[in-house]
């Protein structure tokens, strides 16, 4: 990937990957057949996308003091540029050296019980101490405990909706802490509100920054569980701090460890189950989506061949390798023709290799 070269590039980077249906997935299609994200724009135009809105956003990013990095920036964290695929673009605000340090990401239930807040502090003080980051999500409970034990040895706070949006309001005065003594982070726009559909979204970037998740305390149907899962897809450490069989917001976690996450008591466990991916985080490397076809130009989206790649689709994702084989084509063409189906808004293709009906 080459950086944007000017102010023009990087308002159609920032165009193009907030343009309806272009998600991360098919931002990278697109930019592997064309090259660029302007020569995407031009050579896809039923792209819908709002040039004006991304040099606004641009400007209100700068005036704010805040940086747009994008997946080609050398700035840009390493962490995430080894998620498959990574986010086109983040905006951060504060210390963006921490971006790229070593990190572990502890979320954890909103309604926090005494203990877990204690528990969550220690773990986050100990951590902080040894060098290394911690990830969460700004929320209530858990996370805030997490940002405010480790401000003065380093946090990120990962936001739902854009970087300058605070959540929940009564997190002001620790968001404003975290600007100055740490870094705030978005992959959504600047100004951005947070929807339901956001948060998973953030999940995945708290996860995919750190070598490792602690949950801490999490209910059966917890979204904590839900970044556990991202956690694992993503080749990273999941942890867990067990509770009270009794106590519901302890059900999560110790399912988790059932199913195989490390126990942490403290610390010092947290510290030896990354002791040996500590060293990795600044190796990572992206691996690129399923590169389109080059031979696409010759044969045009639409007919019989999209036709029975829309009818192989369902509502649950299913690998683009499946879809090729149920429409009796290549996986090259069938992920192209998906990735006009989807600016069409008749498909999604999904990080993993899925797809599925929209």
């Amino acid at each position: 990937m080459t950086p944007p070269a000017s102010e023009a590039d990087l308002a159609e980077w920032v165009a193009l990957a907030r343009a309806p249906r272009i998600g991360p997935v098919t931002f990278f299609q697109l930019l592997d057949r064309f090259g660029t994200p302007g020569d995407a724009l031009a050579g896809m135009p039923s792209i819908n996308a709002d040039m004006d809105a991304a040099r606004r956003e641009i400007d209100d990013v700068r005036q704010a003091g805040a940086t747009i990095l994008t997946a080609a920036d050398p700035r840009f964290p390493k962490a995430l540029s080894h998620l498959s695929p990574p986010p086109p673009l983040i905006t951060a605000i504060g210390k963006l050296d921490l971006l790229n340090r070593p990190a572990i990401a502890l979320v954890g239930a909103r309604d926090a019980s005494a203990a877990g807040r204690k528990i969550a502090g220690q773990l986050s003080t100990a951590v902080g101490q040894a060098g290394l980051v911690t990830i969460s999500g700004m929320a209530r409970g858990i996370d805030g405990e997490v940002h405010a034990a480790s401000l003065d040895t380093g946090t990120v706070a990962v936001l739902a909706g854009g970087a300058d949006q605070v959540y929940p309001p009564q997190h002001r005065d620790l968001y404003e802490a975290i600007c100055q003594q740490g870094a705030a982070v978005s992959e959504r726009a600047f100004g951005h509100r947070a929807t339901a559909r956001d948060f998973p979204r953030r999940n995945r970037i708290v996860t995919g920054l750190a070598v490792g998740t602690v949950v801490v305390e999490a209910a059966e149907r917890s979204g904590s569980l839900i970044s556990a899962r991202m956690a694992g897809e993503q080749g990273r450490e999941v942890m867990a701090v067990p509770g009270s069989p009794l106590d519901p917001r302890a059900a999560g976690t110790n399912r988790l460890i059932r199913n195989g996450a490390t126990l942490v008591r403290h610390g010092a466990d947290v510290l030896e189950a990354v002791s040996g991916q500590i060293g990795e985080q600044h190796a990572f490397s992206f691996s690129p989506p399923m590169p389109l076809d080059p031979s696409f130009e010759d044969e045009p989206p639409g007919g019989d061949l999209a036709a029975r790649i829309l009818e192989a689709l369902s509502p649950t994702p299913v690998p683009i390798s499946e879809i090729a084989r149920a429409s009796q084509c290549s996986a090259r063409q069938c992920a192209a023709l998906l990735m006009e189906l989807e600016i069409e808004g008749k498909a999604l293709t999904h990080a993993g290799g899925l797809a599925s009906r929209a």
